[in-house]
């Protein structure tokens, strides 16, 4: 994703008018591989949900990814067959997971999306074709035709558009992002934007109306974002300036908070996130949380409605949330039993 590419908007939360409750998923290095937490706004981690009968099967450089109803939660990972999808009833946990899709992604899988209507599931993967896309109805239909424009080269993070018209790949060769009309299948691919990533996309998002598109990126200014415009013709406008204080290393995640007011960066190297006010472009970055992630951060995303944000990260407890208001609140106690490794995605079931 990230998705968060994760947080793109799945709902208003607190329809009831009350915090956010739902539940926060993170992907990591080590078994289980996918670790699951009751989340409440203003009060934090519940106890572990009891971990999936069947876990996936490696945990290097996964994602996972609720579908926009909270019904499903999918993992990719980096071992056949690449892609988990399990059944989920927050309160109670992993059902048992689906059957594997008759034509399996052809290598080790790094990202993974729902459409926005929660009927088709995209995942990226190291070996050509670089994204392969399934319909979804609790389950796995026949995969769809291959794009005749393949990614350049092994794709990274993938997100559709809100409106689920278009479907963005971060990837690892030049042009390091690359975007195709959707419509139960791949479209024509959009032109590439006229200033690329600086490097080696990984994490992609769109603002919550779909107006502009983050990638997230190795190489200075690690976070690249731009103007979008959806249909024939159209596609990316003119990078927006990189932020007159970039993150400090190399971007890993990138989301938009819900009402698409702010930006985060997963990144390596102290502070390992950043954050700035987003109007179409970059605001002064906000100040760093006053207990930072403890290594390098690899995803970032927002609750629902946008009161916390979460990172993903390298050492221990390898997940931290915090508070949000314009700026980072007090950070969360850890969870009683923290994830087992390296956090490479986080994520938070819809309001």
């Amino acid at each position: 994703m990230d998705p968060n590419t994760l947080s793109i908007v799945q709902g208003a939360a607190g329809a009831g008018g009350g915090p956010y409750e739902g539940d926060l998923a993170g992907a990591h290095s080590t078994t289980p591989f996918i670790s699951v937490y009751p989340w409440t706004s203003g009060t934090g981690f519940g106890t572990k949900y009891t971990d999936p009968s069947t876990l996936p099967t490696d945990g290097q450089f996964e994602e996972c990814y609720f579908s926009p109803d909270g019904a499903d939660l999918a993992v990719a990972h980096v071992a056949s067959p690449y892609i988990y999808v399990y059944p989920w009833t927050s309160g109670t946990g992993f059902g048992t997971k689906y059957a594997d899709p008759s034509t399996l992604p052809p290598g080790a899988c790094y990202g993974v999306a729902f459409s926005p209507d929660g009927a088709d599931i995209a995942v990226t993967h190291w070996a050509t074709p670089f994204i392969t896309v399934y319909p979804w109805s609790s389950g796995f239909g026949t995969k769809y035709a291959n794009p005749s424009t393949l990614p350049a080269e092994y794709g990274m993070g993938c997100c559709f558009s809100p409106d689920g018209a278009d479907l963005a790949v971060a990837h690892a060769d030049s042009p390091f992002i690359t975007v195709y009309s959707w419509d139960a299948g791949f479209g024509t691919k959009y032109s590439d934007p006229s200033t690329t990533p600086a490097y080696h996309g990984v994490g992609v998002a769109f603002t919550p109306d779909g107006a502009d598109i983050a990638v997230a990126h190795y190489t200075a200014d690690y976070i690249s974002v731009y103007p979008w415009t959806s249909g024939t013709g159209n596609g990316f406008g003119t990078k927006y300036l990189d932020p007159s204080t970039p993150p400090t290393g190399s971007g890993s995640g990138v989301a938009f908070s819900p009402d698409g007011a702010d930006i985060a960066v997963a990144h390596d190297t102290s502070p390992y996130v950043s954050v700035y006010p987003w109007t179409s472009g970059f605001g002064a970055k906000y100040s760093d949380p006053s207990t930072t992630p403890t290594g390098s951060g690899r995803s970032v995303a927002f609750t629902p409605d946008g009161a916390d944000i979460a990172v993903g990260h390298n050492d221990p407890p390898y997940i931290s949330v915090y508070p949000w208001d314009a700026g980072f609140g007090t950070k969360y106690l850890d969870p009683s039993t923290t994830p087992t490794g390296t956090c490479y995605h986080v994520a938070f079931s819809p309001a």
